[in-house]
């Protein structure tokens, strides 16, 4: 093989990619196009800047563009739901719910597409409406590991969307 040659198929490592490197799964709130440079979102502040949207000073001159986030919090469409069910999710309802919120915190910080758009509670569960599907996952493995308990996620076959539940038995720690 001549130097800077690029090996056969048969000797190159396998390539592991995950649901996000899917051609045919994208976010359908995602701009198709480009997006002019720079742009702010009216709603949130978030800045379009170098190809992605950041929390960043919006230039004066920044074109108004309402972001991803935004376009599926104001149509309550969610990327992903969060369903935290059972006697003990309701009885650490304020624990949990801080460990929901912090993980928002960290998470929107360097996404600012990732985030919660409601949190609806109901006498038996609590239901977390998220703009992506990154955040729901790390929800539920966040209950998991803290709280232990049983998490399934279901990812759409054809589509943008997980739903993600975790439940744990029992109401006492």
């Amino acid at each position: 093989m001549a130097p800077f040659e690029r090996p056969p198929a048969a000797l190159r490592g396998s390539r592991h990619s995950g649901r996000a490197q899917l051609d045919a799964i994208s976010d359908p709130y995602q701009m198709q196009g480009k997006i002019p440079e720079p742009a702010s979102c009216p709603q949130c502040g978030a800045v379009y800047l170098d190809g992605r949207w950041t929390w960043s000073q919006s230039p004066a001159a920044a074109e108004k563009v309402l972001c991803q986030a935004c376009r599926r919090t104001n149509d309550r469409f969610p990327a992903g739901i969060v369903t935290l069910m059972g006697e003990f999710a309701i009885a650490h309802k304020e624990e949990i719910l801080n460990l929901v919120r912090n993980l928002e915190q960290a998470e929107k910080s360097d996404h600012p597409a990732n985030r919660i758009i409601d949190i609806e509670e109901a006498p038996d569960r609590i239901v977390i409406n998220t703009t992506d599907i990154h955040l729901p996952r790390r929800i539920g493995e966040a209950c998991k590991r803290a709280f232990k308990g049983k998490l399934t996620l279901s990812y759409d076959e054809d589509g943008y969307f997980v739903r993600v539940d975790w439940q744990r038995e029992g109401s006492a720690g």
